[in-house]
Order: C-alpha cells, then structure tokens, then sequence
C-alpha cells in the first residue's frame, strides 16, 4: 500500500539528525539498502512536496507516474540510480520541506539515504576517470596552479576548441562555468601579510581570535575571497591567522560516495584545526560547503571524535561571524558607500546551518542598501552542474533564480557560494559579474 493512501501529520518537533553508520557493514547490504530506498521512495511519492526542489524528486515521480502499478512497487530497480544520481546533497529536502524527517517515527532521511547508495555504488564499481579529476581539488589545484600550466589552463579553457576537447574527454558541459587557476595562491600572498598585532576583544560566543580555512577554491581559484574577508576581519579588530596546513575538506569526494577518502582528509585537517582551538581560535571559512562540512557531515560521520566535536562548535560562517560580534558592539559600522539594491542568493550550503540570513543581514546594515533575498538553489551543486549528462537540468533549477535577479534590477548579484555565483552568471543573458558578499561588505567600508 502507497503511504499516500495512509496520510498522516507530519512532525512539527525541530528535525534530529542521526549519525551516519557508513563503518557498519549493513550500511553497505545491496538488500537492505533497496528495501530502505522502496520505503523512503514510497514515503516520498505519496508526499510529493519536493517536486521543485531538483531533479531526483520529478526523475522518481515521473517513473511513478508512468510505470504499469502507478506505485513505487511499478518502478524499475535501474531507475532508482537515476535518482541518486540527481542527488547533489543539498540537504533542503530534509531541512525545509519533509514532515517526516526524524524525530517521526517514518524517519525520512533522503539525503543521508542517497549518500548510502553513492557509498554502496562507489565501494562496489569505484568511479569514472572524470569524477576522480573533478573531485581531486588538491591534486588538480597543484598542478594547475604552476604559473606556466596555470596560464595555459586558463587559456584553453576561454576557447571553444578548448571546452570541445573538455566535453568529449571528460564530459564537462562546454556551456558550465569552469573555474581559473591562480598560481598566486590566497596562502602564498596571505602568508606574509596577516596581522597578529591586533589586539582583539573576545565576547560570550567569539574568541575575537580567527584562523582562516582559506579552502581550496579560495586558495586557487578565487584569492580575492580570503583578501576580502581579512581586510574586513582586520577592520573590525579581529585577528586573523591562517590555518597552518590544510587539505580539501572533503566535500567533493563525500558527493560522490568515497567516504573513505573523507575519512583521510579528515585525519589531515581536524588535528590541526583542533589546535587551533585549543589555542584560543575561532575557525572561519569563506566557503559554504567547506563550513557545513566541518559543521554537519564530519560531526556525523564521527560522532565519538572528540576534536572533530571540538572543531564543530568553533567554525562559523564569516557573516554569521561578524553578526554575532555585531550583537556585542563588536562590529563597525563605519560605511562609506551605498550597495544600491543588491539580489542576494542564499546558497543551499548555507541554508542548511540553521543560522538565519546572517549575509542579508550584515548588508542591511549599509545605509541606503536593499537586499532582496532569493532561496532557491542555483543548481550548481559541487560538480553536478558542470557536467554534461546533468547541464540541462542544472539550468533548469537554476532558472528561477535568474527570473528574479532579472526582475529585481539590482545594482548588485552576489552568492555566498562563489561557484553558484559563477553558476548563475551562466544561465543569464546579460552579461553581468556576480559579486560576492565578502567584496561587497569590502566595498561598503572603503578599506
């Protein structure tokens, strides 16, 4: 029986999330694993509120639709991967839209669910040569950030011969966005300009004390992200250091399922991190994906992890940040010039910390600034968005998101997420660059 038939309330208790047991060998049963999926799909197509939110939900809905049982028991096991391929793990669906998200007693987990089965998948055929490259930030960052091969990559990559030979070798849609590759890297140049002279002030929930998790996209691909938010930092007397060692996050290849490959980043990363701590520091990244993994996902992957729980409750979102020294006294508010009207994109990595629209926020507080606040996804998503077999859809999710910029008029776009910026940019007619949060904030102060 479909549990459309049987609808019941769903829970109006704040949603619990549980620690994923991908150590455990039923975590990778292909029997309990499709009978887990058949019940959650079931769930799902008798609810039917994620229908807008991506592609997994209309793909599953539709083979409903159109099988011979119009049930999920009518669906083809082979159309269950094409489900979880759709799945860019967002969160939004667990966050903001499913009733039945635990402390219910249906315990709806579909983005924890969709990673099991990229887990399961990933175990059992490993992966394609395009989805190591893609997800190989550190290894791609080194070698494309040589100045020469930087150079090169660059170039090729603005040609249609170039983005031609991209698409027929590794699938990379030549209409996405593909980032460039600084051999000036943020560390590199930041390394010898932070201050440590600065006298901060702590408050009840900030050290007034930040080492910067620079990330590997904003080492790499966009530096000026790390100047922007240290000149901000410093601005407002908080002392910045940068994270002494640092490795990809592990974002990337949690997408794909290798969580084994989290697990070593992880063993890089949270030692150091942890250190930092206990040194008096705050942990901030520039990043969404990068924050929400040291947030959410580790913390669940490794519940017992005392520095892993340590690291969690000391890293912050850069606006979320300042925000909370605001509250206090503790930020300047010492605005030179107006933003105009800005159309703000609230990244879904964001979204999903539960910490409230910490970005509109801060820019509000501009004199003579409006910030129109768009949630929708931007259909980016990691590397979904850039390849080929996943474009069209990408766009499509991505659509709304331009309707409302275009209709907003603003002075200024801009995306906490820097590849949804670039995402966005994209799909728009017009060209016109996204700004980011942190260089807007840059440029209201003057500094």
């Amino acid at each position: 029986m479909s549990s459309g038939s049987h609808r019941r309330e769903g829970s109006l208790e704040a949603p619990t999330r549980h620690p994923l047991k991908w150590k455990d060998d039923e975590f990778y049963n292909e029997e309990s694993l499709f009978s887990e999926l058949e019940r959650v799909f079931d769930i799902c197509h008798g609810c039917r509120r994620c229908f807008n939110l991506c592609n997994s939900f209309p793909t599953l809905f539709d083979a409903v639709d159109e099988s011979d049982t119009m049930e999920v028991d009518g669906v083809p096991k082979s159309v269950y991967w094409d489900v979880v391929d759709h799945c860019f793990l967002c969160d939004m669906c667990y966050m903001s839209k499913c009733p039945y998200v635990p402390p219910h007693e249906w315990n709806v987990d579909f983005p924890h669910l969709m990673l099991r089965a990229k887990a399961f998948k990933f175990k059992k055929e490993g992966t394609s040569k395009r989805n190591r490259l893609l997800s190989d930030t550190d290894t791609v960052g080194k070698l494309a950030g040589i100045p020469v091969i930087a150079q090169a990559v660059n170039a090729v990559n603005k040609t249609a011969a170039g983005r031609k030979m991209l698409d027929k070798t590794l699938g990379i849609a030549q209409d996405a966005p593909v980032p460039e590759y600084h051999s000036k890297t943020f560390r590199k140049s930041a390394a010898r300009n932070l201050s440590k002279t600065i006298k901060s002030v702590a408050t009840e929930t900030t050290t007034g004390k930040v080492a910067l998790f620079a990330t590997c996209y904003g080492n790499r691909n966009e530096p000026e992200l790390g100047h922007d938010l240290v000149a901000i930092f410093e601005h407002n007397g908080i002392e910045v250091v940068l994270v002494d060692k640092e490795r990809c996050c592990g974002m990337p290849k949690f997408e794909l399922g290798d969580l084994e490959s989290v697990a070593k980043a992880k063993e890089i990363n949270v030692p150091v991190l942890a250190r930092l701590v206990d040194q008096g520091y705050d942990i901030v990244g520039p990043v969404p994906s990068c924050v929400l993994m040291f947030k959410q996902e580790l913390p669940l992957m490794f519940p017992d992890d005392l520095h892993v729980l340590k690291v969690q409750k000391a890293m912050f979102d850069p606006f979320e940040y300042l925000l909370a020294r605001h509250k206090t006294g503790h930020m300047k508010v010492d605005f030179k010039k107006s933003l105009g009207k800005v159309a703000y994109h609230a990244a879904c990595h964001l979204r999903v910390q539960n910490i409230g629209l910490k970005t509109r926020d801060a820019l509000a507080l501009v004199p003579g600034t409006t910030v129109e606040v768009i949630e929708r996804c931007s259909g980016h998503d990691g590397t979904y968005g850039v390849k080929k077999e996943f474009r069209a859809s990408a766009i499509k999710i991505c659509q709304p998101v331009v309707s409302r910029i275009t209709k907003a008029v603003p002075d200024y776009y801009a995306s906490d997420c820097p590849m949804a910026g670039r995402q966005i940019e994209s799909v728009m007619k017009e060209e016109k660059e996204p700004t980011h949060p942190l260089k807007l904030l840059r440029t209201a102060y003057g500094i």
